[in-house]
């Protein structure tokens, strides 16, 4: 009887561990953070790299995240909705870029602030845009361009 009681306390104590891991997983990966913020809009030309739950950086710190990405069937654009955490105000002539973190990283959202003494409203959409560069279509035209010489 012994060795049931045992067993039962064992299995029960990875079971908590088990549901602390993915209490801490969710945690890490922003899930727990619901919808705070306002949600501004853009359009893409190659959204390549980013999908729902990239993050969304201002200055290397991330301030928000992709919450919906939709292709728009009569521009041939990525459609993007992403949020951006409560207090912080995003000049209305800044840029959204889809950035890259390093040679093998991965994609993000990166907002480039402008000077603008007034700031996007909850809903609006940032105009100026920068899609994804594809860092092998920029080593082809490199290679390229050095045989033409």
């Amino acid at each position: 009887m012994s060795e049931n009681k045992t067993e039962v306390l064992v299995g029960g104590a990875v079971l908590a561990v088990a549901l602390g891991f993915l209490i801490y997983a969710g945690q890490a990966a922003g899930l727990a953070q619901g919808s705070q913020g306002y949600p501004l809009h853009a359009s893409f030309r190659s959204l390549e790299g980013v999908q729902v739950g990239t993050d969304v950086r201002l200055a290397g710190v991330k301030i928000g995240t992709v919450t919906d990405v939709a292709l728009n069937a009569e521009t041939f654009r990525a459609d993007t909705v992403f949020s951006v955490a409560n207090g912080i105000q995003i000049p209305d002539d800044s840029a959204v870029v889809i950035a890259q973190e390093g040679l093998l990283g991965g994609n993000f959202v990166e907002i480039v602030p402008g000077g603008s003494p007034f700031y996007y409203e909850p809903g609006q959409e940032m105009e100026d845009t920068q899609g994804a560069v594809s860092l092998i279509s920029l080593l082809l035209k490199f290679v390229s361009g050095g045989e033409e010489s």
